[in-house]
């Protein structure tokens, strides 16, 4: 893994501003972040920010990244539901461009699949003239669960904008953990996400596992050497161990 591009996610240190995120990454070695824009609730200890709203914490964080030389890898949250319109992203696209983010993580819960795909290319389009293309992330509680199920989604929307956020902890839960791994040199694959956990946990703690409860390299079952040897060799990864 000494190879391999490493971003520290805000996941892993979730009391932490953008700015502090950048400051930590630098202090432990990681090239890059995956900052949230904004405050999330459901995330603890996570104090109250908002990038897209307040200049001042944008400016102290575009700071951060040119003092600690730094970069935003991925940028979050863009989460798309049934009721979701795509316009509604544009102020936080803005905001990722101001950080140089060159991919906006997408989950996609909308259960209608032709109008997920709409919106998913809606979605695409009006985050290219701000040079960040999307990278839709694989979760098993969405209704992309899967990495196969996430090529083909891509491959539907038929945009080279459209990539592929693989998470290790999605690909054990998922259900098709062999058919993911022998995928994981796909070229639609952005950037990889690293945390490790049990073999097996019951599937009504998945959501609470994948939020708070990862544990770290070595402490579970997970094959993550297997996992890293397998990406391309230019496929960054995210550190995501709370």
């Amino acid at each position: 893994m000494a190879d391999k591009r490493l971003s520290l996610d805000h996941i892993t240190v979730t009391d932490t501003t953008p700015w502090q995120l950048a400051q930590i990454a630098a202090e432990v070695g990681c090239e890059g972040i995956c900052p949230f824009l904004h405050s999330m609730e459901v995330l603890p200890a996570m104090p109250s920010y908002d990038l897209v709203r307040d200049p001042q914490a944008l400016r102290q964080t575009r700071d951060a990244l040119a003092a600690t030389g730094v970069k935003v890898d991925l940028i979050y949250p863009f989460t798309m539901a049934g009721r979701t319109n795509p316009q509604d992203f544009v102020p936080a696209l803005e905001t990722g461009a101001a950080l140089g983010a060159p991919l906006a993580n997408v989950l996609c819960y909308d259960r209608d699949p032709n109008r997920r795909t709409e919106k998913l290319i809606e979605l695409a389009e009006l985050a290219a003239p701000f040079g960040i293309a999307l990278s839709l992330e694989f979760y098993p509680p969405s209704q992309v669960r899967t990495l196969s199920a996430a090529l083909e989604e891509i491959a539907r929307a038929g945009r080279p904008d459209i990539k592929v956020t693989a998470d290790l902890l999605h690909i054990m839960r998922g259900g098709e953990a062999d058919t993911s791994m022998a995928l994981l040199r796909h070229p639609a694959i952005a950037i990889a996400q690293i945390s490790d956990g049990p073999a097996t946990i019951d599937p009504d703690s998945i959501e609470h596992e994948a939020g708070i409860q990862r544990l770290l390299p070595g402490q579970g079952s997970f094959n993550i050497t297997a996992f890293e040897q397998t990406l391309n060799p230019n496929t960054p990864l995210s550190v995501e161990i709370p």
